[in-house]
């Protein structure tokens, strides 16, 4: 797994470095990097909230002085319309990032709606097991913690396969240290989850 952190809430993460390329992003990297050949100068991202969706986006503004519309089913729609055509006429990229696509996204505007509907979608996937353990360690070490890799091992399979768990997952393994347990073990990560009821019994257990 080769790095480019998803964008949780401590620390902000905001380098390239930071982000943690796996099969669940792979695909949206891919159409990302071959902007300057779209078809359309315009992409639509979508994924699970907490996914790096947000990270991704902005990297990829910065770096091609694109445009970009984060929460975009939330942006007033006229404003997503004229973006849309400015960045036909300038070439200029636009990446709007919401929870899901049209129909699921409403949109009222005829316009709009005919416009998204030739914009390219990519959706960034649900984390794999590698991708969970990768970011629990690195998120735990984001935060000055040196966790074991037995801890992850343990973790991974007993915990839902969600980023928001992940985050989750950390909080709970960060406020345990927090209350002077001590270095992070397997037995600590069992009590400090189960406290918080976020593990289940392992798959495949």
């Amino acid at each position: 797994m080769g790095q480019i952190a998803l964008p949780f809430d401590w620390p902000v993460a905001d380098k390239d470095e930071d982000f943690l390329l796996s099969d669940a992003n792979r695909t949206a990297i891919e159409h990302l990097k071959r902007w300057t050949v779209w078809p359309v100068a315009a992409t639509l991202i979508t994924g699970p909230r907490k996914s790096g969706r947000s990270l991704l986006a902005g990297i990829f503004a910065r770096k091609t002085g694109g445009r970009l519309f984060d929460n975009a089913e939330r942006h007033d729609e006229e404003a997503l319309f004229h973006a849309w055509n400015q960045a036909q006429e300038t070439r200029r990229p636009l990446l709007m990032v919401a929870d899901a696509p049209p129909p699921a996204w409403e949109i009222r505007l005829p316009d709009l709606r005919s416009r998204l509907a030739a914009t390219p979608q990519i959706a960034i996937g649900p984390p794999d097991d590698d991708l969970i353990t990768n970011l629990i360690l690195k998120l735990l070490g984001d935060r000055g913690i040196a966790a074991p890799p037995e801890v992850a091992e343990f973790i991974v399979p007993r915990i839902e396969r969600s980023y928001v768990a992940v985050q989750q997952v950390v909080d709970a393994l960060d406020r345990a240290l927090l209350s002077g347990h001590g270095r992070m073990t397997v037995p600590l990560a069992r009590r400090a989850l189960s406290d918080a009821g976020l593990i289940r019994r392992a798959r495949g257990a």
